[in-house]
């Protein structure tokens, strides 16, 4: 990856974090942004946030889906780029499978 994806990614998930936290609210639920990642041709990027606890999942990502319009609107005022990626939101799932990972490994050990 170039340095200059890297500091696009990087400065989409800082701008997605304050958005987040500035423009909806999760009563109750910590949803952090994990990473971002822009596509090669700068129309799309993907983000990835984390939720806890992990039963709010969909909910909170519903919530999000619901004001995406309002959320590019803002990002496209905040980032001094042209055009600024179509963003949508994913949950990340890379805690669960290092932890189900772990799991299989330790149940090997014990055999």
């Amino acid at each position: 990856m170039s340095n200059r994806f890297k500091k696009l990614n990087d400065l989409l998930r800082d701008e997605a974090g304050k958005m987040l936290k500035k423009e909806l609210e999760f009563n109750g639920v910590l949803v952090t942004v994990v990473r971002a990642v822009v596509s090669p041709t700068l129309e799309h990027a993907t983000i990835w946030i984390s939720v806890l606890p992990e039963s709010q999942r969909e909910t909170v990502l519903q919530k999000i889906n619901q004001k995406i319009y309002n959320l590019q609107q803002i990002l496209n005022k905040r980032l001094a780029m042209r055009p600024v990626p179509k963003i949508r939101f994913e949950i990340d799932k890379t805690e669960e499978k290092a932890a189900r990972i772990e799991k299989l490994l330790q149940k090997s050990q014990n055999k």
